[in-house]
């Protein structure tokens, strides 16, 4: 069972910086120092979620450059795909 956890924590000054301690949220998604996170905002409703980051390096002979063209093409057709995926 996934359990939601509430916090209450204060913004802080860190040096020019903004921020708040949350090492025990850190540690209960498995996080260390020197992991990354990916971070989405939204402004509507006040939500910042942050999630332990899962970093997938690409096979050998397959650029970066492929795989933005690939995610163009997914994106532009992608009822088509859905369509097909059930044929």
């Amino acid at each position: 069972m996934n359990r939601m956890i509430g916090m209450e924590r204060k913004v802080t000054k860190f040096g020019n910086s903004l921020g708040i301690t949350m090492t025990d949220a850190l540690k209960q998604i498995g996080l260390d120092q020197g992991d990354t996170v990916s971070i989405d905002v939204n402004q509507a409703t006040g939500e910042i979620i942050i999630k332990k980051s899962t970093k997938v390096s690409l096979p050998e002979g397959i650029s970066e450059d492929f795989m933005r063209s690939l995610a163009d093409v997914i994106e532009e057709y992608d009822q088509t795909l859905r369509g097909l995926k059930d044929r």
